[in-house]
């Protein structure tokens, strides 16, 4: 996938999530429990708003020439993916949930702007351009790589918060295509590719659910 794929695959599931907040139904329910357990359709707006807004996050962010982190290993060291109490996902909730306190009004026009913004900027971001991991001080990933991650997200909760508000509004089909390449990608580094075999054609050999990845 060239760089124009990756950042036009990226905007445009940008730009259906951002449709997504903006509708009335996400409004209405934004107090009320998601599909996702213990998370509000707010936090789950927030978290979802934040696959936009964090890219200009981290494009502002200070690079240092760091070894750059591959979108496979983004995910496929994640440990406590399942459980809901652990600290990874107490951290998303909270970040998520910190988002979603401006309302729902506000975090729909601040991912608009900041989509509209970014469909200016990256045209003229280089190939080998690096963002920082701002959660992960010290950590960088090339541009492309962490689009790539976002539109794992954007994929992913797309579906919750429209499962979670009862309207449909799948992903467009390039980002399913780089979110299933990246989450297979992390499967393999994590289990071993005979283990991602098994899941993929004999499930009943497949005794560490190797395809699943978040």
């Amino acid at each position: 996938m060239t760089t124009t794929d990756t950042r036009t695959a990226y905007l445009l599931a940008a730009e259906q999530a951002v449709d997504l907040l903006e509708a009335v139904e996400v409004a209405r329910c934004w107090q009320k429990e998601s599909v996702l357990p213990g998370m509000s359709v707010g936090g789950l707006a927030g978290h979802l708003a934040r696959s936009v807004l964090q890219v200009e996050w981290f494009l502002d962010g200070e690079v240092t020439g760091a070894e750059p982190v591959t979108p496979a290993h983004y995910y496929a060291r994640l440990t406590g993916t399942t459980a809901p109490g652990s600290a990874l996902n107490v951290g998303v909730r909270a970040r998520s949930e910190e988002t979603a306190a401006a309302g729902p009004e506000a975090v729909a026009d601040e991912a608009r702007a900041a989509w509209q913004r970014l469909s200016a900027r990256l045209t003229g971001e280089p190939a080998d351009r690096r963002v920082a991991v701002l959660h992960r001080p010290g950590e960088e990933m090339l541009l492309d790589g962490y689009l790539r991650t976002r539109c794992v997200e954007l994929a992913v909760h797309l579906e919750d918060l429209a499962l979670s508000v009862g309207v449909g509004v799948p992903a467009p089909g390039a980002a399913l295509a780089v979110a299933i390449d990246v989450l297979v990608a992390a499967a393999r580094e994590r289990h071993g590719d005979q283990a991602v075999l098994h899941a993929l054609t004999r499930r009943e050999r497949d005794v560490e659910g190797a395809l699943r990845v978040l």
